[in-house]
């Protein structure tokens, strides 16, 4: 996917891939017919800074990039692929509470217990 001329927003990733609404979920999709291997930032085509979390709830990697109206939840297996969710702003809050990730700003969720270890700013192309 080419870098798109603004910065990622909810509405923009939503129209720039197939999304498929996540059933008993509202305000969550989760990403058809990409490569199990795209990367997060190959996903959204922009410089973003994505948080990588380590979570009890969950083997995965947890990757998170928060934008106006919603952010992108991304779960790397251990073979290599990704489960990529987008999320509305409400949809977003519910993930990550249910992750045990508190949503602490409008910029960016963090651990309740704020342990710097668990998580941290990956620099890594995700």
């Amino acid at each position: 996917m080419s870098q798109p001329a603004m910065p990622p927003t909810f509405e923009l990733v939503l129209q720039r891939a197939r999304w498929a609404p996540i059933p008993g979920c509202p305000g969550r999709y989760v990403l058809r017919g990409e490569r199990r291997d795209l990367s997060v930032r190959e996903l959204l085509g922009y410089e973003v800074e994505i948080v990588e979390y380590h979570v009890a709830t969950t083997p995965d990697m947890v990757f998170v990039v928060r934008f106006p109206g919603g952010g992108l939840i991304s779960f790397g297996k251990s073979d290599g692929a990704y489960v990529h969710t987008l999320n509305t702003e409400e949809g977003l809050r519910r993930r990550l509470a249910r992750l045990g990730i508190a949503v602490v700003s409008d910029s960016q969720p963090e651990l309740p217990t704020g342990d710097p270890q668990q998580a941290f700013v990956d620099s890594s192309p995700a």
